[in-house]
């Protein structure tokens, strides 16, 4: 499911994603590795034509992993102890993008956004999403999780009071 299905399957994560992506341009990226090892690196993303795209340099590491095994964890990027802003995960697949068109539109975001044109050759992978979950805490203590098969479901947060 690209990000357009999602933001219409669960429109609540979505606009928290496109907040805290679209203000930092960051995420936080899980691979794995060829040797079995979970990888995290941070990754530069933009939301085009529907789709959260995310670029990487020719050949780096993430990219291989990617390349070798599809499945992908990306998260908002969180440096605050008290994640006064929650996090988002998305679980899926990365698709890798080489239709010139995709690549140009993705290219053109980011030159908007950052003032800077990824040149040929680099990696870029648009996310399928299967899977989400969000939680925030503080005094708007959340936890969600969402699928495609089961909709969004409010689930009760760690932090919560017995009997709540």
């Amino acid at each position: 499911m690209n990000w357009a299905e999602f933001a219409a399957s669960a429109p609540e994560l979505a606009r928290f994603g496109e907040e805290r992506i679209g203000a930092t341009t960051l995420v936080l990226l899980g691979t794995i590795r060829s040797d079995g090892w979970p990888r995290i690196s941070p990754c530069e993303a933009y939301f085009v034509d529907g789709e959260l795209m995310l670029g990487m340099m020719w050949r780096s590491k993430k990219a291989l992993d990617l390349l070798r095994d599809r499945r992908i964890t990306v998260t908002t990027a969180q440096a605050d102890r008290n994640a006064q802003f929650g996090d988002l995960k998305l679980y899926g697949m990365g698709v890798d993008i080489r239709d010139e068109a995709r690549r140009k539109a993705h290219a053109d975001v980011q030159e908007k956004a950052i003032n800077w044109r990824p040149t040929e050759p680099y990696h870029l992978f648009a996310v399928d999403i299967l899977r989400a979950g969000f939680i925030s805490f503080g005094t708007d203590r959340r936890l969600l999780r969402w699928s495609a098969e089961s909709g969004l479901e409010e689930l009760r947060h760690p932090d919560a009071a017995q009997g709540e």
